[in-house]
Formats: structure tokens, C-alpha cells, sequence
């Protein structure tokens, strides 16, 4: 007889069963278990839990759930064929972990519905072409590189530049839209898992977040299996009509964490010593964001990738950059001369970016990186001291005023025609007027109610000017 009554249940099933005969950490051997699939679920007699990651002739290596080891000789059964997590519309507004357990102290989840962990991504004619922009609300993205609906885009940068907050401002703009946010956090510290359930639960944005949590004190397992099982609840409530977006915070921690696992079972290392599967790792799981022709709902991927002195080009920022569709980088340089958010106009891209805006964004958005262009070529030109042409004086003024009606606090959220105004009675100045910029965000946060029509933009667009203009800038 066993103590587990589960187990007995299972053994008396005739189930498949086995013994531990070997531990390395949390990767198990497991003698006997034949016939048993990868991906299946094991359970231990003392109520431990694994995923098959490995099956051979003489045994399975299990990846052990717990953080606790497993004794030498212990009892294993199959408890199912497949790892599939608790899925439903209860998960929303939830703590959960990456097996779908309740950390928030809210009492437990009444999950009915089940969805596979390692599920594939909707094919080629399941799809829709991507048409809608996801408003995070941060000007300096949604102007210059917004993100569409079922897009996958990566943030990169260095720790402490600002991708954090950014994120956070996103999750917090998805408030009213009937979206769900899911934010996934793998590896993390329990002060940075705090500080975010504490903004989300401040600003009211935990009412239509799913925060799937695994920390730096959880088994490496469930770091490895948190963005996986997470995508799988997304997947349940966009199937049944709702528009999703994903939040893997970060996948450096992820393939940190799939290299050792790699490492431990003796696979063949490769470029910088991660396994050779370490594309489709995260290639599997981006791909499985999109748009279905079928309901038009949509799935978002946003990993993060953390880019230590901010070289984009190393392993695990090319290879994501290869998956997703554009990219969002934060640059350390921009972050320490005051520049926050930090997004980099001339390294950041969003490849479907363009099919979400309207004539006006995209010809506002032209106008802009052309500005930004000029404005980099003088201020290059002023580091020599030789007194600037008039036109290079004014693009100078210009590209510092811009810099200026970007900039965000993390509290400080904007409407697309709020931001619209904003800029284009910046770009309106020529650098030519001087302009109290506080005062314009404040007057065009408040026109942005009222302006509906091409035809009231303008009118609003010149009354900013004249009404925030200080004075006129000395040539």
C-alpha cells in the first residue's frame, strides 16, 4: 500500500511504472516507465511531479517539478500522456505558478478545462493578416514603432534601461479594452515579482492580468515551463474570443535555464555553449502568436531579452530577433543622458508596424524619423565647435524638443491623438519657437477628447502652438 492515494489509484491502473535509479539536480532516471511518451506526466510516490524529457530503451529522464531531491529508489507511475496546465477565465486577475497553482492568497482557482503545454502554432491557414495597433500608451513606441495585434516583438536592452516600466505601462493601458495581459516571470527576484503585483494591484490593471510567476527559489523546471504553460492559458481564452497579449519577462533567463538543462543531460553544447535546439526553443513558442481568420481575435508575443552592454548582436539577441517581427530596444547611452523611455529611433524596428496606422500616424511618423535624422547629423556637427548653419541650428532645436515631448514618467500614460498633437505641434515649431512642453502635454491631453476629425486636427494642432510658445529661438 502506498501513502499517496493517487498514486495507489494510478499503480492500480496498471499504469506504467518505474524506479528512480539516478539524480543530477532536477533531471531524474528513471528505470522501467516503457512505452512512455516525452512530454508525459510523471508523479512520484511522495507526490512530486516531472515531464518526460527524455525516453530511451532502458528508462526515462524526468524533469523533476519540485525543488526538493528525489531519494534513490523512489516509485514512479505515469500519470498522464500529455503536461497540460489548468486553463479558464478564473486565471484572470490572478498569482498563479507554472503549474497553475494560486500564489495570491485569493483562494483556489475552479478550473474545469485543461490545455496542452507543448501545444503547436496555428497554421498558415488558420491565420489573418495583422491590422490593428495595440496602444501601449509610451508615445515613443506607438508613434515611431508600433506594435500591431498578433505581432511578435522583442524588447531588448540592458538591465535598469527601462524595459521593465515600459512593460508595466503597457499591461496598465490594456485597462477598459477587454484584452488580458499575460505577464510571465521567469527567474526572478522576489522584490521584482513584488514591485509588479504591487503597480498592477495599485492601478487596477490585475483585473485583466494573468501574472504567471516562477522565481529565482522555484525548481529550474518550472522557469523552463512558465512561458510554455502560460501561452497555453492565452491560447484557451483566445479561443474563445479574446484578444491576448503575452509578456515573457525574459527569455535570456529562460535559455539561461534551458542550457543548463542541457548541459546537465550531457547534451552536445554549441555557440556559446547552448544546445543546438536552443532556435526551436523559442521559435516554437513565439510562433504560436498570431491572428485567426476564423474570429479575428488575436495573440501578442513580447519577449524580453537583456542585453548586457547593450550588444545586440550576441547569440540570444540575433536569434530572437530572427523570430519576431521588429524589435524595441532600449539604449543605456539615451537612458543615462535623461532620455526615458530610452528606445533607440535608429536600432529599433516594427516590420507590420505600418499596416496599423492611419494616412495621418504614417505621415506624422515620416515627418518624425526624418527629424531625428537631421537632428542626429547636427548634433554630431556641434561636437566640433564651428559655428552651425541656420538649418542645421534649427534641426538641432528641433530634435531636442522632440526628445522632449517624448519623455515619460512611468505614471504618465497618452492617447494616440493625444501623442498625435503633441508632435505635430512640436514638428509645427520648425525648431524655430521655444515651447513649455509640460503645459502642451497637459492642453493636448485634453483636446485629445475632442478631436475626432482630420479636419479639427489642424485647427488644434495650431492652437498648441500658439498658446505654448514662449518665445522665438535666436539664430
Amino acid at each position: 500500500m502506498f501513502d499517496n492515494p493517487l498514486f495507489q489509484h494510478l499503480v492500480e491502473q496498471d499504469r506504467p511504472t518505474g524506479e528512480v535509479c539516478g539524480v543530477n539536480r532536477f533531471l531524474v532516471k528513471v528505470k522501467g516507465l516503457e512505452g512512455v511518451p516525452a512530454g508525459a506526466l510523471i508523479l512520484f510516490e511522495n507526490g512530486g511531479q516531472g515531464t518526460v524529457r527524455e525516453a530511451g530503451p532502458d528508462g526515462v529522464t524526468v524533469l523533476n517539478f519540485s525543488s526538493e531531491d528525489t531519494p534513490l529508489g523512489m516509485l514512479a507511475v505515469l500519470q498522464e500522456d500529455r503536461l497540460t496546465v489548468g486553463v479558464g477565465e478564473a486565471l484572470v486577475g490572478r498569482v498563479v505558478s507554472a503549474l497553475g497553482q494560486p500564489l495570491d492568497g485569493k483562494g483556489p482557482l475552479n478550473l474545469t478545462a485543461s490545455q496542452p503545454v507543448f501545444g503547436g502554432a496555428p497554421g498558415i491557414t488558420e491565420r489573418s493578416l495583422l491590422t490593428d495597433q495595440l496602444v501601449t500608451g509610451v508615445a515613443a513606441v506607438d508613434m515611431m514603432f508600433p506594435i500591431v495585434l498578433g505581432q511578435r516583438i522583442a524588447v531588448l536592452g540592458d538591465a535598469k534601461s527601462g524595459k521593465s516600466t515600459f512593460l508595466t505601462q503597457m499591461t496598465v493601458s490594456q485597462k477598459d479594452t477587454g484584452r488580458v495581459v499575460i505577464y510571465v516571470l521567469i527567474s526572478k527576484r522576489k522584490v521584482d515579482i513584488d514591485n509588479l503585483i504591487g503597480i498592477l494591484e495599485t492601478s487596477g490593471a490585475i483585473k485583466h492580468t494573468i501574472v504567471v510567476v516562477a522565481s529565482v527559489f522555484d525548481s529550474l523546471a518550472q522557469s523552463y515551463l512558465a512561458p510554455y504553460a502560460a501561452v497555453a492559458m492565452g491560447e484557451y481564452l483566445w479561443a474563445q474570443g479574446r484578444d491576448v497579449v503575452m509578456v515573457y519577462d525574459d527569455l535570456s533567463n529562460h535559455a539561461k535555464i534551458y542550457r543548463e538543462m542541457a548541459l546537465l543531460g550531457r547534451t552536445y553544447p554549441g555557440r556559446d555553449s547552448y544546445p543546438g535546439d536552443m532556435f526551436y526553443a523559442h521559435s516554437s513558442l513565439l510562433e504560436r502568436a498570431g491572428k485567426l481568420a476564423s474570429s479575428g481575435k488575436t495573440l501578442t508575443a513580447i519577449p524580453v531579452i537583456v542585453t548586457p552592454n547593450d550588444d545586440i548582436t550576441a547569440y540570444l539577441p540575433t536569434s530572437i530577433m530572427s523570430i519576431t517581427d521588429g524589435q524595441i530596444i532600449f539604449d543605456m547611452s539615451l537612458f543615462r543622458q535623461g532620455i526615458r523611455p530610452a528606445v533607440s529611433a535608429g536600432l529599433s524596428v516594427s516590420r507590420v508596424g505600418g499596416r496599423a496606422q492611419s494616412a495621418r500616424q504614417k505621415e506624422l511618423t515620416g515627418r518624425l524619423f526624418k527629424k531625428l535624422a537631421a537632428y542626429r547629423q547636427a548634433n554630431e556637427f556641434s561636437h566640433f565647435g564651428s559655428e552651425l548653419a541656420v538649418d542645421s541650428q534649427s534641426d538641432l532645436e528641433l530634435g531636442k524638443w522632440i526628445y522632449e515631448v517624448l519623455k515619460q514618467l512611468p505614471q504618465e500614460l497618452y492617447s494616440l491623438t493625444t501623442q498625435e498633437l503633441s508632435l505635430a505641434a512640436v514638428l509645427e515649431t520648425e525648431g524655430k519657437r521655444k515651447l513649455n512642453v509640460d503645459s502642451l502635454k497637459h492642453q493636448a491631453a485634453e483636446l485629445g477628447g475632442l478631436v475626432t476629425t482630420d479636419n479639427e486636427f489642424t485647427p488644434a494642432v495650431k492652437k498648441l502652438v500658439k498658446d505654448n510658445s514662449l518665445q522665438v529661438a535666436k539664430k
